[in-house]
């Protein structure tokens, strides 16, 4: 009996894992094939299986004005949110791994509250908040943004990975010498590294797909997704399958690229 429940459960293993593949790979795969089909195949009925290689849709975007200069805005925003959700959420995850203050429950409940209040509710005040700084329409202030919507995820990954790292160890380069910030250093930086990439990846992720506050917060200096939006809300069909395609693409191609860190932080948590 345990040998047939065992066979079971790993046939629904493997149905899950293939479902979630196809849930996955079903979309994309329909959007390459629209995204490479002339007009008249994104329109005709039934739809074709196979793209027709046509690159007239990305061709168009390809010179379409100030499609690069969104496409740079949006990397240098991701770019700065990745830098400082790390540099404010890892050493507060690092904290709260570590020390043990009045409040630090509360502390992790209000930092996961924030993602609470929805950023249309916020927007109002903060525009007229940038406004008044000066930042608003800036990468800088949009990149401010963007790393309050990442930084309670920041802080509650890098948390438990910290958490999954052995205080003794730490311990251990104290007694041989080390001050905390050395031990820091030598001994849990080297273990944490690959969640901490990964922390940022997930930094990345959000900053690139994010699209309300780069809509609501620039004008001039919009990033890809507000670009997009702005100008593909009345475009044809197979120019709205392009557009999603040029969004998607990136990163994808950046989280293949770093997939390994992934992969390693996952098997930190997990000791």
């Amino acid at each position: 009996m345990s040998g047939d429940m065992r066979l079971a459960s790993r046939y629904l293993y493997g149905a899950t894992i293939a479902l979630l593949t196809i849930w996955v790979l079903v979309p994309l795969g329909l959007l390459l094939i629209n995204t490479l089909s002339s007009p008249e195949a994104v329109n005709a009925f039934p739809k074709r299986f196979w793209p027709e290689f046509d690159l007239g849709s990305l061709r168009f975007f390809a010179g379409f004005d100030g499609m690069i200069d969104a496409l740079f805005n949006s990397i240098w925003v991701a770019g700065l949110t990745m830098v400082l959700s790390i540099l404010i959420g890892a050493p507060a995850g690092y904290a709260l791994s570590r020390f043990d203050f009045p409040g630090k429950e509360t502390f992790r409940l209000l930092v996961l509250l924030t993602r609470a209040f929805p950023l249309p509710l916020l927007a109002l005040p903060m525009a007229i908040a940038f406004i008044r700084l000066g930042i608003d329409d800036t990468i800088f202030g949009l990149g401010l943004v963007h790393t309050m919507l990442a930084l309670p995820f920041a802080v509650l990954i890098t948390f438990s990975l910290f958490s999954g790292i052995p205080i003794e160890l730490e311990e251990a380069a104290w007694t041989l010498g080390c001050t905390r910030f050395g031990a820091f250093c030598r001994v849990v930086l080297p273990l944490i590294l690959p969640g901490i990439t990964a922390s940022a990846i997930f930094a990345f992720v959000i900053s690139w797909n994010e699209v309300f506050a780069a809509a609501v917060l620039t004008i001039e200096n919009r990033t890809l997704t507000a670009f997009l939006l702005q100008n593909l809300d009345t475009s044809p069909l197979h120019l709205k399958f392009a557009g999603g395609f040029i969004l998607v693409v990136p990163a994808l191609v950046f989280i293949f690229a770093v997939r390994k860190y992934l992969f390693a932080m996952w098997g930190i948590a997990n000791r």
